[in-house]
């Protein structure tokens, strides 16, 4: 009996000290519920509006037709309309489509000719799920109001570009390494002003003229080196194990993933100051990296997913970083052809570094 009640004493003793920490009890609940809103709502294994251009270079009537059925597979939505197949090529290479739509001149003629196609399909590559989905829109029913008698083997071409074995370590790399940043950087300093505060070290900075500002950036500066670092290594590895190209700027791809480095670290801090224990700011770290796997892109592809799902997906860095490298690895596109992504990463490293030097006080609870 008495160990009977030395054990529902401890055990007490561990309901009460959970209920007091509020940041592992939001974790009890928060993590089962984001997994089943993320797999249950979120993750659509059925694609369905990735974004399109249409190159109509014949624009008859039964060009015209075919558009709009191909617009109501859903499957595509056609964003763009342009002139020749060079640009839709332009538009894949600066990552604002995924499929280009490239109807030739003599369209009318090649639907009922068994040898050519009539309609080439361009497709981004970096992402195999769309090379896919592209080759089911190959046997998509059509159905024309005239005499044509269309050739559906042979009406629709798929050309898969950048990755044209679909393999898939090209693909997987690229977004891997904003995953592997996004981990270690979140962790390294979310644990930071924690691990000061557990060790009593914050007691000494108190009486130094420290300011908020310098610590957090004294902080950040050694672990940019550590990701600039962990970015070799990834690239190194991935081109000589996986054969994984770098098609763009290595210069770009560098000062990309500095900027990238940067939000995460600055995130890291923030969230350093809004717990007590470095067991928190794991929980907290892991508790983000889920939806920044899921919803950035890196698994499914991101016009695919709702639209709630999509305006989450943007605010997370590692969304724009992953384009940045799949852009310049894969479609050798440069910082120039993907601006909004580098200036989104810039600004939530500043507005976070901010907000981590405001909350901090050196002022020991």
């Amino acid at each position: 009996m008495k160990s009977l009640s030395r054990l529902m004493a401890i055990t007490r003793k561990e309901v009460r000290q959970l209920s007091r920490d509020k940041l592992t009890f939001a974790m009890i609940v928060g993590i089962p519920l984001m997994q089943i809103l993320l797999f249950g709502y979120a993750i659509n294994m059925d694609v369905r509006n990735l974004k399109a251009a249409v190159a109509d270079e014949a624009n008859t009537h039964l060009s015209r037709e075919f558009i709009s059925q191909l617009n109501e597979t859903q499957v595509a939505n056609i964003h763009y309309r342009v002139n020749t197949a060079a640009e839709l090529e332009e538009l894949l290479r600066a990552g604002e489509i995924s499929i280009g739509v490239a109807i030739y001149p003599d369209f009318d003629r090649r639907v009922g000719d068994n040898s050519r196609a009539a309609v080439h399909l361009l497709v981004d590559g970096s992402d195999p799920t769309t090379v896919g989905v592209a080759n089911g829109l190959r046997n998509m029913p059509i159905a024309f109001d005239t005499t044509h008698e269309a050739n559906k083997k042979g009406l629709i071409e798929v050309r898969p570009y950048y990755n044209p074995e679909r393999r898939t370590p090209v693909n997987v790399v690229p977004g891997l390494i904003g995953v592997i940043l996004t981990m270690t950087m979140m962790m390294f300093t979310a644990v930071a002003i924690v691990r000061e505060r557990e060790r009593g070290n914050l007691e000494l900075l108190i009486n130094t003229p420290v300011t908020s500002a310098e610590l957090m950036v004294g902080k950040v500066l050694p672990y940019i080196l550590i990701g600039l670092i962990q970015l070799a290594l990834i690239l190194v590895v991935g081109n000589i194990l996986f054969d994984v190209p770098v098609r763009g700027s290595i210069v770009d791809l560098y000062i990309a993933a500095s900027v990238f480095i940067a939000a995460n670290l600055g995130l890291g801090l923030f969230m350093s100051t809004a717990v007590k224990t470095q067991f928190q700011a794991m929980q907290l770290t892991f508790f983000l990296l889920m939806p920044s796997i899921l919803l950035s892109g890196f698994v499914f592809p991101f016009d695919g997913m709702p639209v709630v799902a999509q305006y989450i997906g943007e605010a997370l860095p590692i969304t724009h970083f992953i384009r940045l490298t799949r852009g310049i690895m894969l479609r050798e596109a440069s910082l120039g052809d993907l601006p909004f992504e580098l200036i989104y990463l810039g600004t939530f490293a500043v507005v976070a570094m901010t907000a981590a030097a405001l909350r901090f006080s050196k002022r020991l609870d």
